[in-house]
């Protein structure tokens, strides 16, 4: 796909708008994948011929940029964009930690990286691209503007530093029913090393619980002592009984509908066609704009 420069306009207002979580203009091009001399001549202006196109695709995935021209999409204020929010500002403020397991397609992703847009020193993680130790850390380091070309001893150690000397970082850890058993441990480990100075918040659906349940009762190294420092108790949103969740689901997508839909649409056809699930809100809408 040809990188336009209507893309790249709407790539640089996306890094102009990432600045701001960056204590340092040398942070930010490490967390981008480019060097200080690059991001320079962007801030300058300059767009011919500074970067290749996979480089601005690798932008663009990175700050969240769809290279297609897509619906403009408003945060809605739903019960678990609030409850989520509340933790994060918790978490962040406080150092704590906490882990979310709950249904999938209810806004968690969605939450927190619109947290983490607007919060200095607060980086979103989907586990799933990262599934090894290696892979995880080397990641949470690029995010944080921390060199990843050396040893991986070297990049672990100069993120713990990174991490011990900012000011209240968070670590959201998306998907982290993914994250293969020695990477868990690795996040114990970093916990360890960075106690009252960093906060992590871990998310998944029920499978991450099960998942953690399952070798705790199996006493399998590590898993207690990781479940202990996320606050020995899973978070949720959704009510347990079906009548009140599904409501609950109903409700979510009510006021997804409302924030999104054209002036004028059957919010409630929309929500009865999808059941409650976010993600058929967005395709819904799509259809009417695309009808209208």
């Amino acid at each position: 796909m040809e990188i336009t420069n209507e893309i790249k306009k709407r790539i640089m207002t996306a890094i102009a708008d990432n600045r701001v979580n960056y204590p340092s203009d040398s942070k930010h091009a490490a967390s981008l994948g480019i060097s200080a001399a690059v991001y320079s001549q962007l801030k300058q202006g300059q767009t011919v011929k500074v970067l290749s196109e996979a480089n601005w695709i690798q932008m663009a995935r990175r700050l969240g940029v769809e290279l297609r021209p897509g619906m403009e999409w408003k945060a809605a204020k739903t019960a678990t964009f609030k409850y989520i929010w509340a933790q994060l500002t918790m978490c962040q403020s406080s150092s704590l930690s906490a882990i979310m397991c709950d249904m999938p397609n209810i806004g968690k992703t969605f939450t927190a990286r619109e947290y983490v847009k607007g919060h200095k020193n607060a980086i979103y993680v989907d586990c799933s691209q990262v599934k090894t130790k290696r892979a995880l850390v080397r990641k949470i380091a690029k995010e944080f503007g921390v060199g990843t070309n050396g040893t991986f001893g070297d990049v672990y150690e100069d993120l713990v530093f990174y991490i011990r000397t900012v000011d209240q970082p968070l670590i959201v850890l998306d998907e982290a029913g993914d994250l293969a058993y020695e990477a868990f441990l690795e996040l114990k480990a970093l916990w360890n090393a960075t106690e009252r100075c960093c906060a992590w918040y871990m998310m998944g659906a029920d499978g991450l619980k099960a998942k953690i349940d399952r070798n705790v009762k199996g006493e399998k190294v590590g898993f207690a002592e990781m479940l202990s420092r996320y606050g020995d108790r899973y978070c949720r949103v959704t009510p347990d009984a079906e009548k009140d969740r599904n409501a609950f689901l109903r409700e979510q997508a009510r006021i997804v509908a409302e924030a999104n839909a054209p002036e004028g649409s059957d919010v409630q056809e929309i929500v009865l066609k999808t059941g409650g699930a976010l993600r058929r809100v967005y395709t819904e809408i799509e259809k009417v704009k695309a009808r209208a």
